[in-house]
């Protein structure tokens, strides 16, 4: 690059012929828009060697002929201005494998291919249709896509139904001999049932066929069993909902004081991971505002004397370890005045499992984001003003990312729409947040609610969700991709999905800062183009 900017430079005075010395002091104003303009080339190159400034493309052979100020425009750009905030986010997907292990009562592998079948199994949905709001899928329980197919809205709670035994019985379909047989089912007009799959396998046209869901009901978002219903939703019978003024508690579950998990040499980042509600923005926010300030994350007050007396089976404890922390108003929707919160360390747990139900780390040995959710369901519920240490944690169910992060920082959020912006845009504006390839400003991005020609089919990249933003990479200065982190701290194993653009084995070559991150993070790397294709919008805040 030097060696490009001193040739350009040199090539206009040696065709310059001076008819005596003087001659040479008029060349020199001609010349000075010429070196100033290099001079900002050579400084933009430097920033971009740090990771602090995109790399330019400028035609450096026709710097001769070029006024200054037209490459100090191109060099030194403005920076990407923020869109008008969205009315109202209700971003989120329930963590399937958080969900699943608290109806189960027993612990999956979540990197496991097989344990998609379980899931499949439990949540009576075909795999590849939970990712996609299109699906009205069970991870998405009270919410529906709007009219325009373009963004969330919630459900009326009138028109969330629970579904009994009865509804979930199968009817018997082993005297089906023909096709007509199946008028006797229900389905007498078999011309509009919609086919999902058809193949011909050694002379036999095998077809699954979609009817309607009367003819057999399943888990939808305004359709549940009571279990679900209670786990993951805040949609409660009114005779519960009012029993639980003085505290919550979650089927299944018990309110467990967990400060003796609490570990003090943790030397990695120790990463949120989401638990059976649909919080994902709640849980990437935590996870940005932590990346990107690590300081800034206050961890449990407890005393070496109290952590030793206080056993994780002490369910009557009121806790050894505490958490204050101040929330900030934001205005809108999960909102509350601004505020300190105190909470003890006392979460949910299963009562077959003792696992933790909800928000809890990758690693045992923390315990912050459990106390974070617990805070903040606190804080904007009407639990704050009662000072109950068991607050319903299924009101933190759909909300903005981009708004957490201010609420836990108190800066200003910032939002920036994928629509209306070029790929290289995208990629300039995360770099511009950036030093040495790592987010120095809290970031996260939300994805589509639904594909329109390639649905969300698989546990990697899901509609309705948020994400970390925790860099940029370019391995071999080829291909530049976006760091992002899933909040349910999986990517999905090799075989069941796939998706151009993605890379999910991220190591030290490819992005070095990911030597920061403990085994279990959840990382991948996006290109640029698939992430605008995939995500609707992104988010800072600064």
């Amino acid at each position: 690059m030097p060696n490009l900017i001193l040739t350009s430079l040199l090539s206009p005075i040696s065709s310059i012929n001076h008819p005596h010395p003087k001659a040479s002091g008029q060349c020199l104003p001609a010349l000075l828009p010429i070196i100033l303009g290099s001079c900002a080339i050579i400084f933009n190159t430097f920033l971009s060697a740090l990771g602090i400034w995109p790399s330019p493309t400028i035609p450096f052979n026709n710097l001769s002929k070029a006024p200054m100020l037209h490459y100090l425009t191109m060099t030194v750009t403005k920076p990407e201005q923020p869109d008008t905030p969205p009315k109202n986010l209700h971003v989120g997907a329930i963590n399937p494998f958080a969900l699943v292990e608290a109806v189960l009562g027993r612990k999956l592998d979540w990197n496991s291919a097989s344990t998609s079948r379980i899931i499949a199994t439990i949540l009576q949905t075909d795999y590849d249709e939970l990712f996609d709001m299109s699906f009205n899928s069970i991870l998405y329980a009270g919410l529906k896509l709007d009219d325009r197919e373009e963004a969330a809205e919630p459900i009326d709670s009138k028109d969330v139904h629970t579904l009994t035994e009865r509804d979930l019985l199968t009817p018997d379909f082993s005297r089906i001999k023909k096709l007509s047989d199946l008028g006797y089912m229900g389905l007498k007009d078999l011309g509009a049932i919609r086919v999902k799959h058809a193949v011909m396998t050694n002379g036999n046209l095998r077809m699954t066929l979609e009817p309607p869901r009367s003819l057999g009901k399943t888990l939808s978002n305004s359709e549940m069993t009571a279990l679900v219903r209670d786990l993951a939703t805040p949609f409660r019978a009114e005779s519960q909902a009012s029993g639980e003024k003085k505290g919550w508690t979650p089927p299944n579950g018990i309110w467990t004081d967990i400060s003796s998990l609490y570990r003090q040499d943790a030397t990695k980042f120790n990463n949120p991971v989401q638990g059976a509600i649909g919080n994902s923005w709640l849980i990437a926010a935590l996870m940005s505002v932590a990346w990107s300030d690590p300081s800034s994350i206050t961890h449990c007050n407890q005393t070496p004397a109290a952590a030793s007396s206080t056993s994780k089976k002490d369910k009557n404890s009121e806790g050894s370890c505490t958490l204050s922390i101040k929330l900030y108003s934001k205005g809108g929707h999960l909102d509350a005045p601004t505020q300190t919160i105190t909470v003890n360390a006392q979460v949910p747990l299963n009562t077959s499992s003792e696992m933790v139900m909800y928000a809890r780390s990758s690693d045992e040995g923390e315990i912050w984001p459990c106390l974070y959710e617990k805070a903040f369901a606190k804080w904007i519920s009407s639990s704050a003003k009662s000072c109950s240490e068991h607050p319903d944690l299924t009101v933190l169910s759909h909300g903005d990312p981009v708004k957490a992060m201010a609420q836990l920082t108190n800066k200003n959020p910032e939002y920036f729409l994928t629509s209306s912006r070029r790929e290289q845009d995208l990629l300039g504006l995360v770099r511009s947040h950036c030093v040495n390839l790592r987010t120095i400003y809290p970031l996260v991005a939300y994805t589509h609610p639904t594909f329109c020609n390639n649905k969300f089919r698989g546990a990697t990249l899901v509609g309705n969700m948020a994400y970390s933003v925790l860099g940029w990479a370019a391995p071999q200065e080829r291909k530049q991709y976006i760091i992002l982190r899933h909040p349910w701290g999986v990517c999905e194993p090799d075989g069941l999905t796939s998706y151009s653009g993605l890379v999910t084995k991220i190591d030290t070559k490819f992005w070095p800062p990911v030597e920061l991150l403990d085994g279990k993070s959840g990382v991948f790397a996006i290109e640029t183009g698939a992430f605008r294709e995939a995500f609707s919008g992104m988010g800072v805040a600064k």
